[in-house]
């Protein structure tokens, strides 16, 4: 039987890449923070109508758990899409999803560093795989002129988002709160809604006013973006971990540029074929091969030896 747990990350990879193609068109559509702050009101309302309630007759097991799951909110719910609208400024959407890419080779550094795992060589393989097939894409076939041209602010604060996500995907591991999934999206999404209400009380009112055009923007924001996406996500971490959960994010590119294929009628060239099929490869490889790092072997027989 093949391992439906599976089905969590991917389908929060395609929900993924079209809050991409919406971070684009809401670039010059609508302040960051605006967005940010409307997306979270309207996830927060949506998961009032059913998880409220349970939450409140579970407050005792939450209130501990308060400062990790605000923490955690600020991470993926502030912090990186923030970052990402800011991002969309002065980068593609191609590029915003390559840097987003990036995070499970960040993960899996996080997770040496804080959980103490010690990488496969299929997590390594594959993830140097991964990665140069993602450099091949975002280059368009010349990986030589990234190291020409440099990298534009857009793919800094991409890579500073990613590293944002990275570092969450590990503490929702490490931090196991035992709360139901709805609840802890919930309390997430509710303490981010707080920060970003003190923030855009500093915007100009016209600033953070939603218009016709960013309306379509923030429904698709706050509704599969910011209520189905993070539920199907921390389902894939719980199942699979943080290591192979978020090897999908390679699958992010692919998906994005099949939608800007089909939405905005951009040619699919064969960079996109071999850049994409060698990041599908690494996801292949990083979850089939699960040989232990020579050198932490090695440890393991010192330690059982000495």
């Amino acid at each position: 039987m093949p391992d439906l747990s599976l089905l969590f990350p991917l389908f929060a990879i395609l929900l993924w890449a079209g809050n991409v193609m919406v971070s684009k068109l809401s670039a010059h559509a609508i302040d960051p923070q605006a967005i940010t702050f409307w997306r979270l009101v309207l996830a927060v309302a949506l998961m009032s109508l059913f998880v409220l309630k349970p939450a409140w007759r579970n407050r005792a097991a939450i209130a501990p758990q308060l400062p990790r799951l605000a923490f955690l909110g600020f991470l993926a719910m502030v912090l990186f899409q923030c970052l990402s609208y800011e991002a969309a400024k002065t980068t593609t959407a191609t590029n915003m999803a390559i840097m987003t890419s990036l995070v499970p080779l960040l993960t899996m550094l996080l997770s040496v560093w804080l959980l103490g795992e010690a990488p496969t060589l299929g997590m390594a393989g594959g993830g140097v795989l991964s990665f140069g097939g993602l450099v091949y894409l975002i280059s368009a076939g010349e990986p030589a002129t990234l190291l020409a041209g440099g990298a534009h602010a857009g793919d800094l604060l991409m890579l500073a988002a990613a590293l944002a996500y990275a570092l969450y995907g590990v503490l929702l591991r490490r931090w196991q709160s035992g709360l139901p999934a709805w609840q802890s999206t919930y309390l997430q999404a509710l303490a981010a809604l707080l920060l970003m209400a003190l923030l855009v009380l500093r915007l100009p009112a016209q600033a953070v006013l939603p218009t016709r055009a960013s309306l379509p923007l923030i429904a698709y924001a706050g509704t599969l973006a910011s209520v189905v996406l993070p539920f199907l996500w921390m389902q894939g971490v719980r199942y699979l971990g943080p290591n192979r959960c978020s090897m999908f994010m390679n699958l992010l590119p692919v998906a994005t540029a099949a939608i800007a294929v089909g939405w905005f009628g951009e040619r699919l060239h064969g960079y996109h074929l071999l850049g994409g099929g060698a990041a599908l490869a690494g996801v292949v490889l990083a979850q089939t091969v699960r040989r232990g790092w020579p050198a932490a072997r090695a440890d393991l027989r010192e330690t059982a030896g000495g």
